[in-house]
């Protein structure tokens, strides 16, 4: 592929994400293959040995499963475009963030069968959090059950978006040949070994009337958005192809509208459509609101232009450790990047020379010599996290940082040989640069190295690369809820540490009140409502961090405090002897004081489980559910599937993916995030506080 710079209308930064099993890899696959990327299609679950192009870790291919985004670029036409394949499993959530994050547009894969799914809605819910304009492609419509309409209805309900059919299926099912394109209303189809041919016909006749009735639907819904074709649909003047286009592109790019088109990516029906519409409706990167914040001007916000000439500005939006060591992935916003120049890092104000600059292709990469506004890149040799912004040093700018979910399960872990100690805390230290939801942290008390993520398979993951990538063998624990503590009443408090020794002594006082966040959040928050210098203000930040630090850990269970809010509005303080320290302490103090009279209570996780199944074993599987403590939310049948959507605390959740598969004879799917923290029934609270207290007392004796 050329080098040569293509104009920054003519490029589109998009993703592809979707539910998982919906197709968002086998459709990459098809589109690499349409743009002339790759010459052989392969299958995710390749039973040539190959396995789909993007997924290029062994563990994807095994699995058939994306557990990393991957990056490439395509030409289609003469439209450049850059995408990233996201995983759709759930816990691998925060790389369909970091992804999101640095997109400009987004393809939302369905399953025309399965419809809106948990996780679609999840994605959903990721895209307006960065306002990412969206075409709905809706797949698998050769499969049986196949109902595109239903799913744009769907789309419409469920996500409450403005959504409309620009394409209708020809046949479904066994008989889905191709698409009436109601723009251009014509039929596409696809002929050749690999749908690489596209034929277009007129409408076949038994389709016209609903062709016509579907385009005047269309037309109706971007009326409300573009004034000049209100005015011709309510004088009920025809809309030309051009000015509907134009239309349906300004209400995508604005966020007011979803194009739904349909097809097979793995039947190789309607991919090239979906890519002219790739460049039709979604927007370039000139299109697209960036807002950084100025650092040293007390992080206003200033909005960037998509302009090579201007200051650089690019964000690291994901690490790699690969063979030749750690790369870094990423897009350029402002500005323009040379091989040998310098950049710092903002985060940290570090300055470094950039060594290498490759444009990626999955796992195999293209050396360039010059990146500007708009382009996804990577660099090597740039030690960094995932997150920081990089700016030429002439502005300090940082893009607004991406959301990070807490981890929910932890696993004790412990290399197996102690030869292999070295590549343990190398696999470690890797994957905690990698991906912000994979935390780790050694537990004091046991003496344990405890990993942290966002379910069993996120874990079960990360251990298995240690095995493979490192020659680290594990042993790991029984996995553990992250439960939480919490206080549900307020409490006043008087607190005074007072210490005498040999030479100046401490002395601090500290008064306030302890009390539960009003929201119901899971955050904290210090309230300085001191007058009159009772507290000088040079020790105001101690109190609030003795207060941060004995939170880490609450009196119950050991496990730290969520949605407190500590107010200190009285203390005193002597003049020799009150330090930041002595603050520290005492508020420390004041914690452990009133945490038990405020009714303390744990807390712990509970996911949002959804499970999809054959109707005849519905009966049995809600069984299941409720003997986990489960809530059922809702229950909804459609082609002999019944879907039911219920909340169920995480430890409750082990081991049921055997238990489905038993019940439904190996038939059920499933699929949990987590939802939200709520109370544990008191009478398993006394077993866990007899359990805690049991472990604390045979540490003590050890």
């Amino acid at each position: 592929m050329s080098q040569e710079k293509v104009p920054l209308e003519k490029v589109r930064n998009i993703g592809i994400s979707a539910h998982i099993d919906s197709g968002k890899t086998t459709l990459t696959e098809r589109i690499l293959f349409y743009t002339g990327r790759i010459h052989q299609i392969h299958e995710v679950r390749g039973k040539d040995g190959v396995g789909a192009k993007m997924d290029s870790m062994d563990l994807e291919r095994e699995k058939g499963i994306t557990i990393q985004s991957a990056a490439t670029y395509a030409r289609w036409k003469d439209i450049q475009i850059n995408i990233i394949d996201t995983p759709g499993h759930v816990d691998f959530t925060v790389e369909v963030e970091r992804s999101l994050r640095v997109l400009d547009g987004a393809i939302l894969v369905l399953c025309s069968v399965s419809g809106v799914q948990s996780q679609t809605m999840t994605v959903d819910r990721q895209m307006r959090r960065y306002n990412v304009p969206r075409i709905a492609f809706v797949n698998k419509c050769d499969r049986a059950g196949a109902n595109p309409k239903r799913v744009c209805q769907q789309i419409r309900d469920k996500l409450k978006l403005n959504a409309a059919m620009i394409q209708l299926p020809v046949g479904l099912e066994d008989a889905h040949v191709g698409v009436v394109d109601l723009i251009e209303m014509k039929a596409y189809y696809n002929e050749g070994d690999k749908g690489e041919k596209v034929i277009v016909k007129e409408i076949p006749a038994d389709m016209a009337e609903e062709a016509k009735a579907a385009r005047q639907e269309l037309i109706g819904n971007v009326a409300d958005f573009d004034e000049h074709i209100a005015e011709k649909f309510l004088a009920e003047e025809p809309v030309s192809n051009e000015e509907l286009r134009a239309g349906v592109r300004k209400a995508t790019v604005s966020l007011k509208f979803v194009p739904v088109m349909c097809g097979s990516a793995y039947k190789n029906k309607a991919i090239q459509p979906l890519l002219d519409a790739v460049g039709y409706y979604l927007p370039n990167p000139t299109e697209v609101e960036n807002i950084a914040l100025d650092v040293d001007k007390n992080e206003e916000r200033v909005k960037l232009e998509s302009d090579s000439k201007k200051p650089l500005v690019m964000l690291a939006f994901k690490l790699d450790d690969g063979r030749y060591g750690q790369l870094t992935y990423m897009r350029i916003y402002q500005g323009t990047v040379k091989k040998g120049d310098f950049i710092t890092n903002i985060v940290n104000g570090k300055k470094l020379k950039v060594p290498r600059l490759v444009r990626m292709h999955s796992d195999e990469m293209e050396e360039i010599e010059t990146a500007s506004a708009g382009d996804i890149v990577a660099l090597f040799g740039v030690d960094c996290a995932s997150g920081d912004t990089f700016t030429d040093g002439t502005v300090s700018l940082v893009m607004t940082s991406m959301f990070v979910p807490d981890a929910v399960i932890s696993l004790a872990i412990a290399p197996k040989n102690k030869t292999d100690a070295n590549n343990f805390s190398k696999a470690l230290n890797k994957f905690t640069k990698e991906d912000p939801t994979f935390r780790v942290h050694r537990d004091e008390e046991s003496a344990q190295t405890i990993i942290n993520g966002m379910g069993e398979l996120h874990l079960e993951i990360y251990v298995e690369r240690m095995k493979r990538e490192f020659n680290c063998e594990v042993v790991t624990g029984k996995p553990q809820v992250a439960f939480r503590e919490t206080v549900t009443k307020a409490v006043d408090f008087m607190t005074v540490h007072k210490k005498q020794t040999g030479g100046s002594g401490q002395y601090a006082k500290i008064g306030g009140i302890m009390e539960p966040l009003p929201t119901g959040g899971p955050g904290y928050e210090f309230v300085n409502k001191i007058v009159g210098g009772s507290i000088p203000r040079e020790f105001i930040p101690a109190c609030d961090k003795g207060f941060q630090e004995q939170l880490k850990k609450g009196l119950l269970i050991g496990m730290p405090v969520l949605g407190v809010r500590m107010t200190i509005n009285d203390g005193g303080y002597h003049d020799v002897d009150s330090s930041e320290m002595a603050f520290r302490i005492c508020a420390m103090t004041a914690v452990r004081e009133a945490f038990m009279r405020a009714a303390p209570t744990i807390l712990e996780p509970i996911m949002k489980v959804e499970v999809q199944i054959p109707e005849e074993y519905q009966g049995a599987v809600l069984g299941q559910i409720n003997q986990r403590r489960g809530m059922i939310n809702g229950t909804s049948t459609n082609e002999g599937f019944t879907v039911i959507e219920s909340e169920v605390p995480l430890t409750e959740m082990f081991g049921y993916s055997t238990d489905l598969r038993s019940a439904t004879q190996g038939k059920g799917e499933f699929t949990m995030e987590f939802s939200r923290y709520a109370q544990v029934p008191r009478n398993v609270q006394e077993e866990m506080q007899k359990e805690y207290q049991k472990k604390r007392e045979e540490e003590h004796k050890k």
